[in-house]
């Protein structure tokens, strides 16, 4: 400002130190934006000359109403270049913003930051998701296991663990935590398949448990891509080389583990094989049965499935094994000692059971089936090992190579399919026990 007091105007010294100090000093005035749109200086532009204010102008970009770009004598591509010169805070420094274009800024910048937080919020979520998910199946799985070893009826506890499911289910829907589907005669008619195989899937894992070590039940269970990709192109599906091949170290692997398997069991063997077939033929089934009802999300769906599953089970679990019940159970209160321990290991087999498969419906819901099927072979080997802590079972090296071969297999063949599962399809892909 000394300068424009001590040489004249027209100077092209003090033309260019003034325009340096306009730069450097002006600042909106907000509280006499009416009487001053542009919120300059209003002292500055009282020295200098109406072509200095025009060049000034240009060079800010704003008119004498404060609006952007709106009279200057520049073309606007130069006018541009000129202020691309400068950051957007050097613009607010000169005034070069506009109300209008802050209140966009604000909302761009207000925007982002709610983007992030949700895709932390989403990430945050899935984990907590995936953690339970893990946590809920290793407690089902060593509980479940407790409590076939004292009380070896597989057919009553696994009728147990559908009735905890359904009573969960009821409750969700009395309570309208989970919005209750509206059910039709052609909906049950259509689910009565799925909700079969479901069953046969069920007490098929159940006997196993009962018969062999939990985590040769698994490695067996991990051999379910095989069963669905032969049953399903003896249905007509096509699946391309790759996807035969990442089978291959699957049926090595189950095979190599059974062998060594130190609590080979026959009927443990061929539950989990039979376990295997029930839940690829649900999964089948359904998406041939339940293409028209899609507005079913898969937490109502699975709901419905364990209600009409116990009406299949329990009167067959009757059959089966009923009149060894009472017997079993006075073994079973003679050897944990003390009758509330036993039914506190029924309880928590049959309440986590259900939790395990909701908490794997919510994740599937906020995922592809792809990264749920790698989540799932990853929840097997998580599963056997925490057992092999739990319960100190011996594991043989060949064993314990062949468990890992048929893992493995399975994280290629969910590889493979990964460009063949449409998302149409991601509540039909559903996980296996």
């Amino acid at each position: 400002m000394l300068t424009l007091n001590l040489v004249p105007p027209t100077s092209s010294l003090a033309l260019n130190k003034s325009r340096h100090q306009f730069f450097a000093n002006t600042r909106p005035n907000v509280t006499n934006r009416s009487l001053n749109p542009t919120g300059l200086n209003p002292c500055l532009f009282s020295r200098i000359s109406d072509e200095d204010r025009l060049k000034a102008r240009s060079l800010s970009g704003v008119d004498g109403f404060g609006h952007p770009f709106g009279s200057s004598t520049k073309p606007k591509s130069q006018v541009s270049d000129s202020i691309n010169k400068f950051s957007p805070l050097s613009r607010w420094n000169r005034g070069g913003f506009g109300r209008d274009e802050l209140q966009v800024v604000e909302a761009a910048s207000s925007e982002g930051g709610t983007d992030e937080a949700k895709a932390k919020s989403k990430t945050l979520q899935l984990a907590v998701v995936f953690g339970l998910w893990y946590f809920q199946n290793i407690v089902f799985n060593i509980y479940n296991k407790k409590v076939l070893n004292l009380f070896p009826f597989p057919w009553l506890l696994a009728s147990f663990q559908l009735l905890v499911g359904s009573i969960c289910m009821l409750v969700l829907w009395g309570f309208k935590l989970q919005p209750c589907p509206k059910i039709s005669k052609e909906f049950i008619i259509a689910l009565l398949g799925p909700a079969l195989f479901h069953t046969i899937g069920h007490i098929s894992a159940c006997v196993s448990f009962s018969k062999v070590a939990v985590s040769f039940t698994h490695v067996i269970k991990s051999s379910e891509p095989v069963f669905s990709v032969v049953f399903s192109s003896f249905l007509g599906d096509t699946y391309p080389l790759k996807i035969w091949l990442s089978i291959l170290p699957i049926v090595f692997g189950c095979s190599l583990a059974a062998v060594t398997e130190v609590s080979f069991n026959f009927q443990g063997l061929w539950g989990a094989l039979i376990s295997n077939v029930g839940f690829v033929l649900r999964n089948i089934y359904s998406k041939r049965s339940l293409q028209s009802f899609k507005e079913v999300n898969g937490l109502n769906l699975y709901g419905w499935i364990s209600i009409l599953s116990l009406f299949y089970l329990f009167p067959v679990a009757i059959f089966v094994e009923g009149a060894q019940w009472v017997e079993g159970y006075r073994h079973a209160i003679q050897a944990v000692g003390n009758p509330n321990t036993f039914y506190m290991w029924v309880m928590l087999s049959g309440v986590f059971y259900h939790l395990y498969n909701q908490s794997s419906y919510q994740a599937l819901d906020e995922i592809s089936p792809l990264t749920f099927s790698v989540g799932n072979t990853m929840k097997r080997v998580v599963v056997i090992v925490s057992t092999i802590l739990v319960f100190r079972n011996p594991v043989r090296p060949l064993n314990a190579l062949g468990s890992a071969i048929a893992i493995f297999g399975t994280f290629l063949y969910s590889q493979a399919t990964s460009k063949k599962i449409a998302p149409a399809s991601s509540t039909d892909e559903k996980k296996s026990s």
